[in-house]
C-alpha cells in the first residue's frame, strides 16, 4: 500500500482520483482548504486534511507531507484573480515541491494543462494569461527540483465519462483536445503505479488507445 497526499482534493479531478487510488488499496490524505468539504473527500474512501497551500509556509506543508510516498498536486486558483492565480497556481505549488524534498517525498506529480510552457502563447491581456504564466513557472521549477516527477497535460477539460481511451503526445490538435476529468484521474493514478514515467511531461487528450498502451512507449 502506497500513502499517497494530494493538495487540492476536493477538485473534480481529485475527487475522481481519490476514489481510484483508494479502491486500488492505496491511503490517501487528501488536503483541502475549506473544512465543510471534508465529507466530500471521506467519501471517496481518502482522509479529509484541512490545509490552506496559500497561506501555508514551506515548513507547514512539509509537516502535512511527512510519512507520504507521493505527491499529487491538482489545486488551482480556479481563475478571475491574477494575484490570487500567481499565489496558489505558482508560488504554492513551488513551495509545496520544496516541502515535498524537505520531507522526503520523492514522488511528485503535477497536473498541468496540455500546451503549458514558456512559449504557451497566451496574450497579456487575456484572462488565461497569469494562469499560463503561473504554470509556466510551476513546471519549470518542478523539472529542476530534484524530484522524481510526472507532469500531466490534459487538454480542454469535460465531464465526459472515464473510458480510460486517450491520445498522448498528439501531433496534431486540429481535432482538438478534449479531455474528461475522469480520463485525467485514471492517468494520474496509473503514472504513480509506474516509475518509468518519472521525469516525462505527457500531453494527452480523449483518444483510441487505452491508458496502459499509451503511456507504455513511458515506462
Amino acid at each position: 500500500m502506497t500513502r499517497i497526499a494530494i493538495i487540492g482534493g476536493h477538485g473534480k479531478v481529485a475527487l475522481q482520483l481519490s476514489a481510484l487510488l483508494t479502491d486500488e488499496g492505496h491511503s490517501v490524505t487528501s488536503f483541502i482548504r475549506n473544512p465543510d468539504h471534508a465529507a466530500d473527500v471521506a467519501a471517496t474512501g481518502a482522509s479529509p486534511s484541512v490545509l490552506d497551500v496559500e497561506n501555508s509556509t514551506t515548513a507547514e506543508i512539509a509537516a502535512a507531507l511527512r510519512n507520504h510516498d507521493a505527491v499529487v498536486w491538482s489545486a488551482g486558483a480556479g481563475g478571475g484573480n491574477p494575484q490570487r492565480t500567481y499565489a496558489v497556481d505558482r508560488d504554492a505549488a513551488i513551495r509545496s515541491m520544496d516541502a515535498a524534498v524537505e520531507a522526503g517525498v520523492n514522488r511528485y506529480v503535477m497536473v498541468s494543462y496540455f500546451g503549458a510552457g514558456p512559449d504557451h502563447g497566451v496574450p497579456a491581456d487575456h484572462s488565461f494569461h497569469a494562469y499560463a504564466e503561473a504554470k509556466a513557472a510551476a513546471d519549470e521549477y518542478l523539472r529542476g527540483s530534484g524530484l522524481s516527477w510526472t507532469i500531466l497535460g490534459p487538454g480542454s477539460l469535460t465531464d465526459g465519462p472515464g473510458n480510460g481511451l486517450i491520445d498522448v503526445d498528439p501531433s496534431d490538435a486540429s481535432s482538438g483536445t478534449q479531455t474528461s476529468r475522469a480520463n485525467v484521474a485514471i492517468v494520474a493514478a496509473a503514472v504513480l503505479d509506474l516509475p518509468g514515467c518519472a521525469g516525462r511531461t505527457i500531453e494527452f487528450r480523449d483518444g483510441t488507445l487505452p491508458v496502459s498502451a499509451a503511456l507504455e512507449p513511458v515506462k
